[in-house]
């Protein structure tokens, strides 16, 4: 059986290239053009030119090695091993999407009313389609205006362009339950009945984006730092901590959390034995979780502080329908092993009691 198939042109010369069965990425065996193949219609290609020349990344880098995180000497004993340009390919997907959502929210104190939420709103998404474990960046930010017509020949000619991996089926999904989480945020619901959502005139393509590496060293030991070739931003960065930081981190961290786990409890307690407030446990309670996460706090930037890791949430993923943006509460019970939180809220219920305890008597 013949596993090559022929009928798709050239963009590029003209040529008529072989795909093998099952391929993705051809090459055309007359100009070395790489297409994606994907369908009849295939996938649309832009780039992103580069503004930012290695003087400047190098200069940047420099800023980044200040920080009270960081260790104190990084500036002085840091020294670059390597500067290169990259190209990552990142699907890139807009649509209008069209929703409906019923549902209750609350009104009142102890009463909701039914609701109807309409969602109409064009939305894009971007996500790496190659692997980035090594650089860090899952996204970017791209604006149509900086989109141009991709040249293979002119950007391989400058860097290293990495093709697409990931697959396109899998980009639209995640996409769409990126699309979904958006329009979930246009009203919350304090329960919901039914939704529904329509993506009109999707578009999905491929944008190459530069972006400039740094490797350097800081006693024997290697880090990296992920600089926008476009507009010149820190993207990622790694750094070796500071270790007077991260002691005066952890003993001011245990110090104010537990003035509030005993102190704070204390004062709560004897606010709210002269409330009828129905709240009052509320406010016992809320001492309680702020000195844990003092304590959770101080103990995780001394513990992860060895090593500080800088990037911005809009260059991690994309949050999707099925799962919950983490918060600063998450983090901060991460840091600690999962008896550690419930003990010190025992500890703090205990002493509760011990003072209503004195109050009865």
């Amino acid at each position: 059986m013949n596993d090559q198939s022929q009928g798709l042109i050239c963009p590029n010369c003209g040529g008529v290239v072989a795909v093998p069965e099952g391929a993705r990425i051809v090459q055309c065996p007359f100009c070395q053009l790489h297409s994606l193949v994907q369908g009849e219609r295939g996938t649309r290609r832009w780039q992103v030119s580069r503004q930012v020349d290695r003087d400047q990344v190098l200069r940047i880098v420099q800023r980044f090695f200040s920080g009270m995180k960081k260790a104190g000497d990084l500036r002085q004993k840091a020294e670059i091993k390597d500067v290169f340009l990259v190209y990552l390919p990142y699907w890139r997907v807009q649509a209008t999407v069209a929703g409906w959502l019923f549902g209750r929210v609350k009104s009142g104190d102890n009463s909701t009313k039914p609701v109807e939420v309409d969602v109409l709103e064009e939305m894009h998404w971007n996500d790496a389609a190659v692997d980035v474990s090594e650089f860090g960046v899952h996204r970017v930010l791209l604006s149509k205006k900086d989109l141009q017509p991709y040249d293979d020949d002119l950007l391989r000619s400058e860097a290293m362009v990495f093709d697409p991996s990931e697959s396109r089926s899998d980009a639209l999904h995640e996409a769409r339950q990126h699309f979904i989480f958006r329009g979930r945020q246009a009203r919350s619901l304090k329960q919901k009945f039914f939704e529904q959502f329509h993506f009109l005139r999707e578009q999905l393509s491929i944008v190459y984006y530069p972006l400039w590496v740094v490797r350097y060293s800081y006693r024997q030991r290697s880090y990296q730092v992920v600089v926008d070739g476009k507009r010149g931003q820190i993207l990622y960065g790694k750094a070796p901590g500071n270790a007077l930081y991260r002691a005066a981190a952890l003993v001011v961290g245990m110090a104010l959390g537990n003035l509030l786990l005993v102190d704070g409890t204390a004062v709560a307690v004897w606010i709210a034995s002269g409330s009828d407030d129905s709240d009052a446990l509320g406010l016992v309670l809320f001492p309680l979780a702020l000195g844990a996460g003092l304590i959770a706090m101080g103990y995780r930037a001394f513990r992860y502080g060895e090593e500080v890791e800088e990037i911005a949430p809009k260059h991690k993923k994309a949050h999707l329908a099925n799962s919950a943006p983490g918060g600063n509460l998450d983090a901060l019970l991460d840091a600690m092993k999962p008896g550690d939180i419930s003990r010190l809220l025992q500890t703090g219920l205990s002493f509760v009691e011990e003072l209503a305890e004195i109050k009865r008597k």
